[in-house]
């Protein structure tokens, strides 16, 4: 359940996902494009996401090239903290999932094209 996000955010969080972007990569990389450094506490308060979720989503973004970790200083035991922020500027990254998408439109004309020569 996403909660405290405005409805823009939630649009672009939509089409992100329209584009292949797990659910859970969409509403934390849409929390997190307009701030600075932030903790997954915070995106899992903020988001609503779970702890698995947002790890996951950590995981697949720092994969992708979008998103730096920093270990942070924690008082006594338990979990680690972690500062995360986006490595590049969101628009870059809009750009990089724009560009896939397109790549991914033309493969299909190709496969589509290739098909039609076997019509008889």
């Amino acid at each position: 359940m996403i909660m405290a996000l405005s409805e823009e955010v939630n649009k672009l969080a939509k089409y992100l996902m329209v584009s292949d972007i797990p659910r859970s990569v969409a509403y934390t990389l849409v929390y997190i494009k307009d701030k600075g450094e932030i903790t997954s506490v915070e995106i899992e308060r903020e988001t609503g996401l779970r702890q698995p979720e947002v790890s996951i989503a950590m995981q697949w973004l720092r994969r992708k090239g979008w998103i730096v970790k920093r270990n942070m200083k924690k008082e006594g035991k338990g979990r680690p903290i972690h500062g995360y922020k986006l490595s590049k500027d969101f628009n870059e990254i809009l750009e990089e999932i724009i560009n896939d998408r397109e790549k991914k439109i033309e493969e299909i004309n190709n496969t589509i094209n290739q098909l039609k020569t076997f019509q008889k």
